[in-house]
């Protein structure tokens, strides 16, 4: 099977996106983008998107990027990220976009950007992650 096939066939298991209302937008090799509306449920406090599904949707974004580098027959776990919120989430849409910056055959490190999109102004960079994943083979209960 084809990496983005796996990929959204992966993405289409995770309830937690599921539950958050991401979509998978984009899938290139070392590249996965993850869009999500704004919802007042997933907000905190003050109204802006919670730092919790910001960090939720960077990871998967980063996580997917890894995966599509590795093996069909692996699979990939996060073991590290440190999230960094630049601006509140504020905006009609969200993007998280994750990248590849050092591939690996064990360990694999993925950057990642969330970005609020509205209607009358230009993406605004909101959150920064690095995270680090590592790739697993031949562990019960962890198939791709």
């Amino acid at each position: 099977m084809e990496f983005r096939d796996r990929i959204r066939n992966s993405f289409g298991r995770q309830a937690a996106m599921a539950t958050i209302g991401a979509e998978l937008t984009r899938v290139e090799q070392g590249t996965v983008e993850i869009e999500l509306p704004f919802d007042e449920k997933l907000t905190q406090q003050h109204g802006f998107l919670h730092a919790g599904i910001i960090s939720a949707a960077l990871d998967a974004a980063g996580t997917y990027a890894a995966y599509s580098l590795i093996d069909p027959d692996a699979s990939i776990l996060t073991i590290e990220f440190k999230v960094n919120l630049m601006s509140p989430g504020r905006g009609e849409r969200f993007l998280f976009r994750g990248e590849v910056t050092k591939p690996g055959t064990t360990i694999i490190v993925s950057d990642g950007r969330g970005y609020a999109l509205s209607a009358d102004g230009p993406a605004k960079l909101i959150a920064s992650m690095t995270a680090t994943m590592m790739v697993i083979r031949g562990r019960e209960g962890i198939e791709g």
